[in-house]
């Protein structure tokens, strides 16, 4: 592909319901063969609404791969790229991962509570048919009505939006833990919506440190917002499990029978994560062709490959056995730093009427595996970056890597989820596929 930072790269297009563009994946097949790859490393995008923003990631990401590679790779090696394109969200108000948006230092900025109109078509595209109810939406958080029934209006609007019917697809990969039935739902889209705009304010002003402009229903209209992108990235979660299971793990089974010998290395960022941690849910039995799965801000629970929850020891994660489908290390980098997965991800995955939880501390029983990475997995090591860069790296079992050190940039909402175009962590990759010498 003309202006990619490597090569030779193809990309995979999916539809909502993980249908993949027919003619790019034959491309795909045919090329790894035509090129000679034995190695192919597949990276799927996170929020990311658009195909420029997810290809300028790969783009930027893997830049330093071939100059990692040179005189150091595997003998033998012969590298290939594929981006997956799935349909995704991105509020215009985070940065996308390509480092000229993202704040050089911690100075906080207080998130606008209106849409703009970036936002709004954005909404509309990966929402068809909403075009009213995105219409209504940004009216009331620019008019920021008083009194509870329009925040019960608002609340009502987002859930017809995000909601996804029980007969759907991607109802089948709601949750991440097998504790909570097929397509439960959030508190975020069924609880009390005044209260969750007061959790989301707050949650807002601890982040920048400042509170946030306006008092009593004029603040909450500001959590009103914020409520508003988490239930839109809950919406993103499932979607991303389905195109994960239902289209990119059947492909890899059609790569593996045309092309045995091909090594697969899966590499996710955010949602992007959750999608290629499901496609190995997707992998037709019998199948061992990834070697390796590197997340990369994980936005889906740190409980996901959990054999047992330390809460409830009859349930284990959703991808307790997937990961056992991997034949070789499946690595989870994580950090402190972000705020999306670190405040805001808590509060939108806590199912309503959950009883179970560790008061507080939201983080323990709904967390996610991109602030403080993998849990409730036997053996698995937790290592900071530099050690994991100089030390023994596992052939296998989970790893979770402390990148603290350099994902460290981004304002509010989302902190430094998106700071991930390092080299350092393009070396995490290489190490995970064993690909270096």
């Amino acid at each position: 592909m003309p202006g990619m930072s490597v090569e030779p790269y193809w990309e995979i297009t999916f539809d909502a319901d993980g249908d993949p563009d027919r003619a790019q994946r034959d491309r795909l097949t045919a090329g790894v063969g035509t090129k000679g790859v034995t190695d192919l490393l597949i990276f799927s995008h996170g929020w990311n609404s658009d195909r420029s923003g997810a290809t300028s990631l790969y783009d930027r990401f893997l830049a330093p791969v071939p100059g990692l590679l040179a005189g150091r790779a595997r003998p033998g090696t012969v590298m290939g790229y594929a981006g997956v394109l799935w349909p995704s969200m991105r509020f215009s108000d985070e940065p996308i991962p390509d480092f000229g948006t993202l704040l050089p230092g911690p100075e906080p900025l207080r998130p606008e509570p209106a849409l703009d109109t970036v936002t709004c078509d954005a909404l509309v595209a990966v929402f068809p048919g909403h075009e009213d109810d995105v219409r209504r939406i940004a009216g009331l958080l620019e008019e920021r009505p008083d009194g509870e029934e329009p925040f019960a209006e608002f609340a009502a609007l987002v859930r017809r939006l995000t909601g996804v019917p029980p007969e759907a697809v991607a109802a089948l990969c709601a949750d991440d833990t097998s504790d909570a039935a097929p397509g439960a739902e959030p508190a975020v889209l069924c609880g009390d919506p005044v209260a969750a705009c007061e959790e989301y304010a707050a949650a807002l002003e601890g982040g920048t440190g400042l509170p946030l402009a306006g008092g009593g229903w004029t603040r909450l209209w500001n959590g009103a917002k914020e409520m508003l992108r988490q239930a839109t990235y809950y919406a993103m979660k499932r979607r991303a499990g389905a195109v994960g299971e239902r289209g990119l793990g059947p492909i890899l089974g059609g790569l593996a029978r045309a092309h045995p010998s091909l090594s697969v290395h899966l590499v996710g960022h955010s949602f992007g994560g959750r999608l290629v941690s499901y496609a190995l849910l997707g992998l037709p039995d019998g199948v061992r062709a990834v070697k390796s799965v590197t997340l990369l801000q994980g936005a889906f629970s740190h409980y996901a490959f959990a054999s047992r929850l330390p809460h409830d020891g009859a349930h284990g994660g959703a991808l307790s056995t997937a990961r056992l489908k991997v034949a070789g290390p499946v690595v989870s980098c994580y950090s402190r730093h972000d705020t999306a997965l670190g405040t805001m991800y808590p509060i939108a995955s806590r199912l309503a009427g959950d009883d179970r939880g560790f008061g507080a501390d939201l983080g323990e029983r709904w967390g996610a595996m991109g602030h403080d990475g993998i849990k409730a997995v036997g053996d698995t090591m937790d290592v900071p970056l530099a050690e994991a860069l100089r030390g023994a790296f596992p052939r296998a079992g989970c790893v979770s890597v402390d990148a603290s050190a350099v994902v460290s940039r981004g304002g509010p909402p989302s902190g430094a989820h998106s700071d991930i175009c390092h080299p350092e962590l393009a070396r995490i990759v290489l190490r995970a596929g064993r690909l270096l010498a």
